[in-house]
């Protein structure tokens, strides 16, 4: 995939509003301030493509972007406190919404931050996806808050633990200093031509 070719397409707040699935889709899953909009701009060479917000749970809505022949799925992140019933409630249709349309999902990724032991909210997530047999990768975020004499070990635990899950592969990132993004784009080029074989 050619991530220079990179573009903010929409938002969606209701599941209604969602576009027709046309393309592999890679769906980007994780916790409120975890790190995915900086991924997703570390990823495509870009500074604001995504916006980075410093307010936890600011995504509320699901961010298409489109990426060469595919398209990057942001979702809203989770787990965020201060969220209103009402909303969360919204969150859920709309998330169930999107895996419950058949989509072209190519793979999800599943951040996680690579300095804490998974949330309860994110083991909920990790058996969402382990219940609707969703296929996924774990993304660890945050590398750069390691030592570097931590990452083996920090990568080793990470796949222990998400492995009864049905995690294919773990991959350690930074979105501050492109650790592991390499990596991690030759693995969704390889999902995104595997489905595009099919």
């Amino acid at each position: 995939m050619n991530y220079q070719k990179a573009d903010f397409m929409a938002s969606f707040g209701l599941s209604s509003q969602l576009p027709v699935s046309d393309r592999p889709e890679i769906v980007f899953s994780g916790r409120s301030n975890v790190g995915k909009s900086s991924l997703i701009n570390k990823l495509c060479n870009r500074k604001n493509l995504a916006r980075v917000s410093a307010t936890p749970g600011k995504t509320a809505t699901i961010n298409f972007y489109s990426v060469d022949t595919s398209y990057l799925v942001d979702l809203p992140g989770y787990g965020y406190a201060k969220v209103s019933n009402t909303e969360r409630q919204r969150w859920d249709d709309l998330i169930n919404s999107y895996f419950g349309a058949n989509r072209q999902q190519a793979i999800l990724l599943q951040l996680l931050d690579s300095r804490h032991a998974p949330s309860a909210d994110d083991c909920q997530m990790l058996e969402y996806l382990h219940y609707h047999q969703i296929p996924f990768i774990a993304v660890l975020t945050k590398a750069d808050k390691l030592k570097k004499s931590q990452y083996a070990a920090t990568v080793a635990e990470f796949e222990a633990f998400c492995q009864p899950y049905g995690c294919l592969e773990v991959f350690l990132t930074s979105g501050d200093n492109g650790y592991g993004i390499e990596p991690l784009r030759a693995c969704l080029d390889r999902y995104v031509a595997e489905m595009e074989q099919e």
